[in-house]
């Protein structure tokens, strides 16, 4: 272990840590281990920030330099944590701390740890059930009301891509944070039943509440267990559908629609927030404040608002931690037409975020610069230059994720990830090309191996067809890197979607056992309207 002298970086027992968590201040609390290890336990508020992104998602994560920042690891002899409180503070973070023992000492003092992604969104979605009712239909009834010709429409809360992979049969995607705005164009009929499903269960449960929330006449329901439910049912799944909500709304529907919205979120105390107030916030050096669009990809792609993060509003609900690491912050929110922004909102709140709408929506002018952490500067290589680079005995590390390394990777490559750089044993007097997916990552990983004495590094961010194009041989090891060296990829988590009914039935298992986990200060953190 390194104690840590720099007076920007401070060791912090796992007590005073539980105390800061809940004491209302800001704090980001990063756990900068890979996701394989992130997943299999960690604490409950960690915002995962792998030490292999770190300074690629830190600014968008964490944007505020002066933020009270912890950051942990496993506790163990490589002591990720030390470089990632160094690297925090090289990038000006002037408030850094690192839990001392890591997660192992966190135990050892009696606090719980909890496994999978997501944690603190999915177990808002199992408490959202419990205080709303929210009705649920099994993959059993509802497959057999489909036999039958009923009347309904299943709605897929995912985003497209995840609606792809697999999806009820005639189900039609329409992402939560899309409900609000679109769900009367594809259930026209009162009387029409609205099924809402995703892969398991929060995003289900959430929007079908929402759609109740928002006083629509239809009936309504969940699936329970979504497409894993489906499956473990021994029912069909479509795999490539392409069926999704229309782009277009009717604008004499909008009025009532914003109205309707307004009204929830007022419900649940939203404040509606002009843009002078929040310029205000983005130069208030006091606070972190998180400009956050919900509207769709393709919108987004059309312009925003400067330093916006996209973050779908379902997707904002369904995994806050991948685009807020800032515990007690300000998120605003806002949209185009302020349908779908006061609904992400009002959930928001009750998951005990403090979340405005921005009135005048993507509209707004706003002065809001973005620090940028540049990368190093690093050689890139062609997918030629990178053939002729192996002419001359270059040594190729793979830094792209495992499970794309045993698909297909480059004979001879050795896969790593940059907090196991060190262990490699590279040559130090032959060129290194590392391949990657993204340049950054690359840069920041080249900037390690060259604190190490290895100084002619080169990065290519070709792919396997690009690469065989050059005559460059690939191979294909479905078991190597070994499962346990795999520490970006949570098996339990992704193999349920692969086939794997244990590991389907082990997920569902995980996350509703969730609200047993929490101890009374984490629930008291959400804030359910009083029953």
């Amino acid at each position: 272990m390194h104690p840590i002298q720099d007076h920007s970086v401070a060791d912090i027992d796992p007590h005073t840590l539980k105390q800061w968590l809940h004491d209302g201040a800001e704090i980001a609390l990063l756990d900068v281990r890979e996701h394989g290890q992130y997943g299999e336990g960690h604490l409950f508020y960690a915002a995962p920030v792998p030490y292999s992104r770190l300074e690629v998602d830190i600014v968008r994560l964490a944007p505020r330099r002066d933020v009270r920042v912890a950051v942990y690891d496993d506790g163990g002899a490589d002591d990720t944590a030390y470089r990632a409180a160094h690297a925090l503070a090289a990038l000006g973070y002037r408030n850094v701390h690192r839990l001392a023992g890591g997660i192992a000492q966190w135990q050892r003092d009696g606090y719980a740890v909890f496994a999978g992604v997501n944690v603190p969104s999915k177990t808002f979605g199992e408490l959202a059930e419990e205080v709303f009712h929210t009705p649920r239909i099994g993959a059993r009834e509802l497959a057999e009301r489909q036999r039958r010709g009923d009347d309904l429409i299943v709605l897929d809360g995912r985003p497209f891509a995840e609606y792809q992979k697999m999806s009820i049969p005639g189900g039609v995607c329409c992402p939560n944070g899309e409900l609000a705005l679109r769900a009367h164009t594809l259930a026209r009929n009162p009387r029409t039943t609205i099924v809402v499903n995703c892969a398991g269960r929060t995003r289900s449960i959430i929007g079908a509440q929402t759609l109740i929330n928002l006083g629509v006449p239809n009936p309504v329901y969940a699936l329970e267990n979504g497409t894993q439910g489906w499956y473990l049912e021994d029912l069909q799944l479509e795999h490539g559908a392409g069926r999704r909500y229309e782009d277009d709304i009717a604008p004499q529907d909008l009025p009532a629609l914003a109205q309707r919205s307004l009204q929830l979120a007022e419900s649940h105390g939203v404040p509606m927030v002009d843009a002078d107030e929040v310029q205000a916030w983005l130069r208030d050096t006091a606070r972190s404040t998180f400009l956050c669009d919900v509207r769709s990809a393709e919108e987004y792609a059309q312009g925003s608002l400067p330093g916006a993060q996209h973050a779908p509003g379902g997707q904002l609900i369904q995994a806050t931690d991948q685009y807020v690491a800032v515990r007690g912050a300000r998120i605003v929110v806002f949209d185009a037409e302020g349908v779908r922004a006061p609904v992400v909102a009002s959930w928001l709140r009750q998951m005990g975020w403090d979340a405005s709408v921005l009135r005048e929506g993507v509209q707004a002018r706003l002065d809001n610069p973005v620090e940028k952490v540049l990368a190093p500067p690093v050689p890139l290589l062609s997918d030629a230059q990178l053939a002729a680079a192996l002419a001359q005995d270059a040594q190729l590390v793979d830094l792209r994720p495992s499970m794309r390394y045993r698909a297909n990777h480059i004979v001879g490559a050795r896969w790593s990830i940059r907090p196991r750089l060190a262990g490699l044993r590279l040559d130090r007097t032959r060129p290194v090309v590392l391949l990657a997916e993204d340049a950054a990552l690359a840069a920041w990983a080249a900037q390690d191996l060259r604190a190490s004495g290895v100084h002619d590094i080169q990065v290519n961010t070709g792919d396997p067809s690009g690469w065989a194009a050059q005559g460059i041989a690939l191979a294909s090891t479905p078991a190597e890197p070994a499962d346990a060296e795999c520490i970006d990829y949570l098996f339990f988590v992704h193999d349920r979607h692969d086939g794997n009914k244990a590991a389907a039935r082990q997920y569902l298992a995980w996350e509703t056992n969730l609200v047993k986990q929490i101890d009374e200060r984490e629930l008291a953190g959400y804030r359910f309207p009083a029953r």
